[in-house]
């Protein structure tokens, strides 16, 4: 046309072919991007180090290190959840209660030995505490006075000091109890007799004031009363029972040839020590859990670094023991344990002379599993000074994590600090309700909690407390501010209670102190930060109606602004 050739038009451009032809380059430009993903997915696999697990937890972790009360009153990690608050509450065992009908029906099974003819006319006659008559009439006065407890077992009462005092144990627990657990308490009881040989009660004294009644039991021993079949008492026999003695002594390898065949596990160095109590027990029962799937004893160091953020000081303080923490004598019955002074003595003495041998791990990924076939009589795993990789947790992680599971269950809480607990709880007649009130530092900080300082003011409680708790109630008040003169305005309105209020329960005077002195080679105890807290915490617990700051006292979020969505998630 014009003289001009015509454009020549290649198959490929046919405007038939340009549907197929756009398909084409489409899928070529999909397969593209493809690659490229995997490939930048593969660089990324290749160079990513996992952040510490301990600090920004699994779902798993959250689970058993966070507790679901904002009672703690430094920061989230101070107080850390055990074995005891996982367990659940066999309702089963805990309906079996010994009501006033139960005593009244032994009595009545008894009538052909009615003991007032014990009296025959002489009132002033020493008072016989084994005498049935006595027993029944302790039990169904402790039934009718302490009414917000539930009573499993009563002991034989044991004479007092005076002969008109007689001393009685009992087994119970709070009737609105959220843990599963029991509690022992002894008290001493004054005990009238008239002209007419009629017995009454006069008093019963204070909490654990019967210590007459207080020695433990043979376990095999059926003394006193209780109603429990077989089956419930496995189920009674596996929970904490807080009140009793303790007998958390170190443990002892009987004989050279008990020695000998042993196998044992030690972990060695790392850099767990002076970390948060929570970082400790993540790396511990990482441990006791890779011994227990080995079928080895653990060797454990029983001295403690307890870290700054719990210490008076505000120093890292190393040569804590394990005892004033947790329940060692749990522990030691319920699991294969060493300490690893009296270990290392041992081993000394007949490791040359018996040819036990050591294994030596340095490398946290070598796993339990690979170790399963080792044969010599100390599997030592020795760790490193470079952090996080010198954590003893970190042999835990990956495939091991599906196979070693962490023994929760062995681990308790101090049966000594749970009996300050327990105390208290019984001084206050386990009829009282707890409030929790954070302040301090975020109270200060009005750009992370702008409504705290108010919401947490002595006026603004008691109009956010009268629709929540009625008027005259035992308030115990939980809280971290030092001066609690500051909370005086709500005690025209309840019974106001504070932890220090009950400071006799672990000043130089306490069974506690002593108990700890002797544990501590004569050196006296600290009833440091981490004990307050655990102990105020577990009091606010047991409650019967606990109130929290953050959602109930005040709109803002307990880790700063905008954060509330993220922490319930």
């Amino acid at each position: 046309m014009l003289g001009r050739p015509g454009l020549s038009r290649t198959g490929s451009f046919r405007p038939e072919n340009l549907g197929q032809n756009a398909l084409h380059m489409i899928g070529n430009l999909c397969f593209t991007i493809f690659v490229i993903g995997v490939l930048v997915f593969t660089i990324i696999a290749a160079t990513y180090e996992p952040e510490d697990p301990l600090f920004h937890p699994s779902t798993k972790l959250t689970t058993f290190l966070t507790s679901t009360s904002n009672a703690t009153f430094q920061s989230d990690n101070t107080v850390v959840k055990t074995g005891e608050d996982f367990m659940a509450a066999n309702q089963t065992a805990f309906a079996t209660f010994i009501n006033v009908t139960d005593v009244l029906e032994i009595k009545e099974e008894r009538t052909d030995q009615t003991s007032s003819s014990e009296c025959e006319g002489d009132s002033r006659k020493p008072l016989n505490c084994r005498d049935p008559e006595v027993f029944h009439l302790m039990m169904k006065e402790a039934i009718e006075r302490f009414k917000d407890i539930h009573f499993y077992r009563f002991g034989k009462p044991a004479p007092g000091p005076e002969e008109n005092t007689c001393d009685m144990a009992w087994r119970f627990r709070p009737k609105e109890g959220k843990t599963a657990a029991f509690y022992k308490d002894y008290r001493r009881f004054v005990i009238n007799r008239s002209e007419n040989c009629t017995l009454s009660v006069v008093s019963i004294g204070d909490y654990h004031s019967g210590v007459n009644a207080r020695k433990r039991k043979n376990k095999n021993q059926k003394l006193g009363f209780e109603k429990t079949s077989g089956k419930q008492e496995q189920v009674v026999a596996a929970l904490p029972v807080v009140g009793e003695a303790v007998n958390d002594s170190l443990p002892v390898v009987e004989s050279e040839n008990a020695f000998s065949r042993g196998k044992y596990l030690i972990y060695v160095g790392g850099g767990d020590r002076c970390k948060s109590m929570n970082h400790y027990l993540w790396s511990f029962l990482c441990a006791l859990g890779e011994a227990q799937y080995l079928n080895r004893t653990l060797v454990m160091d029983l001295k403690l670094c307890l870290s700054s953020i719990y210490t008076s000081s505000n120093q890292d303080e190393e040569g804590k023991d394990f005892r004033f923490y947790f329940d060692f004598e749990h522990l030691k019955e319920a699991a294969s344990v060493l300490d690893h002074e009296q270990f290392w003595q041992d081993w000394n003495k007949w490791q040359k002379k018996d040819g036990l041998s050591l294994h030596l791990v340095e490398d946290f990924r070598v796993t339990p599993m690979k170790l399963s076939e080792v044969k010599d009589s100390l599997i030592m795993r020795k760790f490193g000074l470079v952090e996080p990789d010198n954590y003893w947790y970190r042999v835990c992680e990956g495939e091991t994590e599906s196979v070693v599971q962490r023994p929760w269950h062995l681990l308790w809480k101090s049966r000594r600090l749970m009996d300050i607990v327990l105390a208290i709880a019984s001084k206050l007649n386990w009829d009282y309700d707890s409030v929790h009130i954070v302040r301090g530092e975020k109270a200060r900080n009005r750009d992370l909690w702008p409504n705290l300082a108010q919401d947490t003011s002595p006026d603004a409680l008691i109009s956010t407390l009268q629709n929540k708790i009625e008027d005259g109630r035992n308030v115990y008040i939980a809280t971290n501010e030092p001066d609690t003169s500051f909370f005086d305005p709500l005690k025209d309105k309840y019974s106001t209670h504070f932890l220090d209020e009950y400071k006799d329960l672990w000043d130089e005077n306490s069974e506690w102190y002593s108990e700890t002195k002797n544990l501590n080679n004569g050196v006296p105890v600290e009833f440091d930060g981490y004990m307050r807290v655990s102990v105020g915490t577990e009091v606010f617990l047991r409650a019967k109606k606990q109130i929290e700051t953050f959602n109930e006292l005040t709109n803002d979020c307990k880790d700063g602004i905008n954060t509330c969505n993220t922490a319930s998630s």
